[in-house]
């Protein structure tokens, strides 16, 4: 009788050789070259749009809401609607211009909204942004910075790409236009963007610092989130996930943190997570002043691939903090694959699943800690120019 052997071993030689072939084409993936510039490694939202539409990526700036990961890969923004170009950077919370950011911003109809030139855009009240909307600020250098800045209240579908968000305060006005001939009251916080029971949101390659509450504030319900490519610097309370401790609405939030840069001055809330779940993915940490990741309420933190650098400060060399003094053992806080520098580490709690269940179309690959600082180079407002690489 023959032996099987030889033919048993050349059948997983050969399986294993095609996995081995199928991961280096996805390695090579991220490897963009193009008329002798240097060679890039771009992670796979930057890849999607960066690479694939080199260098032709401004004729075609719609292939951006295909690019997400995670749980707002389904944000279209104005994908479906006409362009619409911001060629005024004044403000007039009631009766907006046509030409300004508010007056696209708040239109019933979708819209990709687009600047012809720098601005500094400080407005007097919040901006609402009414459904189905991008806000693209590709190519030109885009402020909303020392007044009111975004807020998504009871909206769904909106992108949010390549914005600096900074010195955000509270506006002296509280009546604010939402849409066409609804003018609504609000209160004054100075969040730099704030999400109220809204849903299929993604803000990418956005700069966050220096607001007079927090930089992103997700509440009231808010799912169906990512949060990608942003740089985050000098601010205290970074990003809130969750209303407060008592509001159950926020079990269902699901948000998704990947390949972000929390740079240097940031104290804590790297997110604060309540009742809702996290998965933190890819993310660089630098140095933070208290801790990165915190929670109470129960939530679900599932820490995937991130790059922690812990400061020269012997008390907060620790990543979590749990806002509660019994109880916390059973909440599911996991760490796979991260990277611990200068003496960081992760407080592990509970034990089962944590995985964060995407489906076929959310599902990206995550790649060990130490990947993550080529990962996130790019991470903030990228300078594009039409007709050359991004």
């Amino acid at each position: 009788m023959e032996n099987p052997f030889p033919l048993l071993l050349l059948s997983i030689l050969t399986v294993l050789a095609k996995q081995a072939f199928a991961s280096s084409l996805e390695e090579a993936s991220t490897i963009v070259s193009s008329y002798g510039q240097p060679k890039i490694k771009l992670n796979k939202i930057d890849y999607c749009w960066r690479a694939k539409l080199l260098p032709i990526w401004s004729a075609n700036r719609r292939a951006l809401a295909e690019c997400a990961v995670g749980f707002g890969k389904d944000a279209v923004g104005g994908t479906h609607g006409a362009t619409y170009i911001v060629i005024d950077s004044s403000d007039d919370p009631i009766h907006p211009k046509p030409g300004t950011l508010r007056y696209g911003a708040v239109q019933k109809e979708p819209l990709w909204i687009m600047f012809n030139k720098d601005m500094v855009i400080i407005l007097k009240t919040e901006l609402m942004i009414n459904s189905f909307r991008t806000i693209d600020g590709r190519g030109v250098n885009v402020e909303i910075a020392y007044g009111p800045c975004i807020v998504m209240h009871d909206v769904n579908n909106i992108i949010i790409h390549g914005i600096r968000i900074h010195d955000c305060v509270p506006g002296k006005q509280e009546i604010v236009l939402s849409s066409p001939g609804h003018i609504v009251h609000r209160l004054r916080d100075g969040d730099g963007v704030d999400i109220f029971n809204s849903s299929h949101i993604w803000i990418d390659h956005c700069y966050l610092a220096r607001c007079t509450d927090g930089l992103i504030d997700l509440i009231h319900g808010s799912t169906a989130i990512t949060i990608s490519n942003n740089y985050f610097t000098q601010h205290d309370k970074v990003m809130l996930l969750g209303h407060n401790d008592h509001f159950k609405g926020d079990k269902v939030m699901k948000v998704t943190l990947v390949f972000n840069h929390f740079g240097p001055g940031l104290v804590q809330r790297m997110p604060r997570v309540r009742r809702g779940y996290a998965h933190v993915a890819n993310n660089r940490y630098d140095e933070w002043l208290m801790y990165p990741i915190g929670g109470s309420a129960n939530p679900t933190i599932f820490s995937e691939g991130n790059y922690f650098t812990a400061s020269n400060n012997s008390g907060i060399k620790e990543v979590t903090k749990r806002e509660s003094d019994s109880g916390w053992k059973q909440w599911k806080w996991r760490s796979y694959n991260d990277e611990f520098e200068n003496g960081a580490f992760f407080v592990e709690s509970s034990w089962g699943n944590c995985a964060p269940n995407y489906t076929q179309s959310q599902t990206f690959k995550v790649y060990k800690g130490s990947m993550v600082p080529t990962l996130t180079s790019y991470a903030g407002p990228l300078r594009c120019t039409a007709g050359y690489r991004c």
